[in-house]
């Protein structure tokens, strides 16, 4: 095919191509074997079969004896363990004590709109801007039937990747292993970049060269984790920002992934992503299914930001279903760190008056709301109303929060319970526990298995009651531990962590569908659990309990690799910070909390009236401001850190960057919100000067103090900052665009 072709899925001489705006992906069938033939910047056709290195196979041409080189070789467009292919794989087949499997292609579909998963979130999309690929394989040996999904979207150059095991064998069979993408690439001196953390410092990349073998991200912790994030990124050495390839791929998922990158001997690269294996066994009985999450893949060939900006589009406008996605959300104040477990319904009322004159909008009530909860030793479960505290329930505190002129948004964490509460008391085998051993605690709690439906329906009815009978319309579900002595009752100990996700987003679905109308933000110790899976059923994640501005710096940076900033829960907090101890600049904390979904975690009884004022201010800010945060693109302008460099060469300009710089630019380039924070100061320095990104070169930008520059100026020799003092110290600059 020589023109260009648009938009769509074409076929052609055993070769399918994958159009979407800018990039290409081409699947190549070799006697039977999809292969991965490209994935990268925009062909205006189909390619060459040359990189299959068809002719290096003897195989092919009906040498048997040569199999296993060719096996070992090809790149299999969905690898799987056992006959000959050593390279990470994506599917093990186990079938009367024998575990292999060899896919060929049987048949395809292409169609408009996607398909939806039976108790996964997934992306969605219509018949308009939609296209679907079928790609169906099967097993020589008839063990079982693979159909890989690939859908497409107008607009968006996003790939969404999937898989269907569907056992055609007339007997039970054990999946070991079920990944839900691969894709190959041609090793050229690529990096690799990773979230990585724990808590309270959850999301910070790393950027690594890839060597030899395999290297990966991955959770075993029933989470997708503090630790590591499913995500991953292969970035050409030289990438940066605004320069240079960049794949970056992620699961919809919120248990136990994988996510690999091996280098092979013969210098190529195969990512693949999915559930993780480890612990993972799955029976599958004759003619049933087995669907695996999907995979979110991205290319670009402008560097690191724009594989952001993609992400990001394709999460807000193919993932977040919820009515607030692009809504003024509520500005919230939490009482957790204004009180921790120390509070009553007259203090909440005292938070809750002062808060109204600066016109925060929203009081949270967190936890120790319920049963004898003065500690965090008691009564996780028992989702009752302490009546020494909420002598007339959170009914009534929320009808005299209303009279306030404020709204009342509520904890819970339905997924645990406490030894110490009547519900374990009750059921005691309701916890994950191995028989004959002593679980392990966490935070002085347990794991609830809600793998079981009579715990599912506790969990539900415990929390819809609370807000079926107060109108409640803001639900924080935190989730504060991970999962161990994974033993069930009643679930085979292979299929316990999957299903445990199948039960949570079952109540998650639930939950949304009831109350339409809910702001539901999901929270696990922080950023435990910030994943696209949860995305799909609220618009925003609280990023990390470390509410310190300046480590928040490099947490909400690593967070927007993958995720936008409309989805990251920021509140400004007191001084010294509560975890770390620092000290910084109440206009600075405000700034940073100005990046995500803006909100309060102090006792502002306690706030001077000074002080005050600039609360005040920084309402007004999220008021005008918070648009561009929800609807605009976001450019990485400025860093501290190293992922914007070449991993060998972590300098950038001759100097380590002492500064963190973001915009958010409206989609018809005719706002700019510009963010500087000077993470330390120094002396004899002049203030930096920072070139803008993503406006209209041809037009005019008036800063709200007159000052006015020509696009073409911000981009090439930028914008000179205001002189700052004193680490964490930052200013923000609102331009309007005028025409020239």
């Amino acid at each position: 095919m020589g023109c260009e072709v648009e938009f769509g899925i074409y076929v052609e001489e055993n070769m399918i191509l994958l159009q979407t705006e800018s990039t290409s992906y081409v699947i190549a069938v070799s006697d039977g074997y999809p292969g991965n033939l490209y994935y990268g910047e925009r062909l205006e056709g189909f390619p060459s079969r040359d990189s299959l290195r068809e002719s290096e196979y003897s195989y092919l041409k009906g040498n048997n004896g040569e199999k296993c080189t060719f096996m070992d070789g090809f790149p299999f467009e969905y690898g799987v363990t056992g006959t000959g292919d050593f390279k990470s794989s994506c599917l093990e087949v186990i079938s009367s004590g024998f575990t292999g499997c060899e896919l060929k292609y049987k048949d395809h579909r292409i169609y408009k709109g996607k398909n939806k998963k039976s108790g996964l979130p997934t992306a969605y999309g219509n018949e308009e801007d939609t296209m679907t690929l079928a790609l169906i394989l099967e097993d020589t040996a008839g063990l079982v039937e693979i159909t890989l999904f690939y859908s497409i979207f107008r607009g968006m150059d996003v790939i969404v990747k999937s898989a269907d095991v569907r056992n055609i064998s007339g007997a039970p069979i054990k999946l070991g292993k079920v990944l839900s993408s691969s894709v190959e690439f041609g090793y050229d001196g690529q990096d690799i970049i990773t979230l990585n953390g724990s808590w309270a410092r959850e999301h910070i990349a790393e950027r690594r060269p890839i060597g030899y073998g395999r290297v990966s991200a991955a959770s075993t912790r029933g989470i997708s984790s503090h630790q590591e994030n499913p995500f991953i990124a292969i970035v050409s050495g030289n990438a940066t920002e605004t320069e240079g390839e960049a794949f970056g791929t992620a699961l919809i998922y919120s248990g136990n992934f994988l996510a690999e990158v091996e280098r092979t001997q013969h210098d190529t690269l195969r990512a693949v992503i999915g559930i993780n294996p480890y612990g993972f066994e799955w029976t599958l009985e004759d003619g049933e299914i087995f669907e695996s999450p999907e995979a979110v893949l991205v290319w670009s060939s402008e560097g690191i930001g724009e594989m952001s900006r993609r992400f990001h589009d394709y999460i807000r406008e193919h993932l977040i279903r919820s009515g607030y996605l692009y809504k003024d959300r509520p500005v919230i104040i939490n009482n957790w760190e204004a009180t921790y477990f120390d509070f009553n319904e007259d203090k909440l009322l005292e938070i809750a008056r002062r808060a109204k004159d600066v016109g925060i909008e929203m009081l949270v009530m967190d936890d120790g709301w319920f049963g004898k909860r003065y500690d965090d030793t008691t009564s996780l479960g028992d989702w009752k109303p302490n009546p020494e505290r909420l002598p007339d329930g959170v009914k009534g505190l929320k009808e005299k929060i209303n009279a306030i002129g404020l709204d009342l948004g509520i904890w819970f964490e339905p997924e645990m319970v406490s030894p110490d509460s009547n519900l374990y008391r009750a059921h005691p085998d309701w916890a994950l526990q191995i028989p004959g051993r002593e679980p392990a605690l966490a935070r002085t709690q347990y794991v609830l298995d809600i793998t079981r439906k009579e715990v599912r329906e506790y969990i539900y009815e415990s929390v819809a009651s609370i807000l079926r009978e107060s109108d409640i319309r803001y639900v924080k579900w935190d989730m504060n531990r991970p999962l161990t002595d994974i033993g069930s009752r009643v679930t085979r100990p292979g299929e316990i962590y999957h299903r445990y996700i199948l039960g949570l987003y079952e109540l998650m679905d639930r939950l949304t569908t009831e109350f339409p109308d809910l702001l539901l933000e999901n929270c696990s110790s922080g950023g435990g659990r910030f994943d696209m899976g949860m995305l799909c059923y609220s618009p925003q994640i609280w990023c990390s309990d470390n509410t310190d501005a300046v480590a928040r710096l490099d947490i909400q940076e690593g967070t927007t690799l993958v995720y936008p900033p409309s989805a990251m829960g920021a509140h400004v907090s007191v001084c010294p910070n509560h975890l770390v101890g620092r000290t910084t600049d109440l206009r600075t904390r405000g700034y940073v909390a100005l990046a995500g979904t803006f909100g309060y975690e102090l006792d502002i009884t306690k706030v001077s009236d000074e002080d005050m004022e600039i609360v005040r201010e920084q309402v007004s800010d999220y008021k005008r401001f918070g648009h561009l945060v929800r609807e605009g693109d976001y450019y990485r302008l400025a860093s501290a850190g190293s992922v914007l460099c070449s991993a060998g060469n972590p300098v950038k300009g001759g100097r380590i960057g002492r500064s963190y710089a973001w915009s958010f630019v409206s989609k018809d380039k005719s706002e700019v919100l510009l963010t500087y924070i000077q993470k330390t100061g120094e002396a004899n320095v002049r203030p930096e000067i920072i070139k803008l990104a993503g406006i209209d070169r041809s037009k005019r930008y008036r800063l709200d103090d007159g000052r006015s520059y020509t696009g073409d100026e911000l981009m090439n020799i930028g914008f000179v900052t205001d002189r700052q003092r004193g680490d964490g110290s930052g200013s923000i600059y609102h331009f309007t665009a005028e025409e020239v």
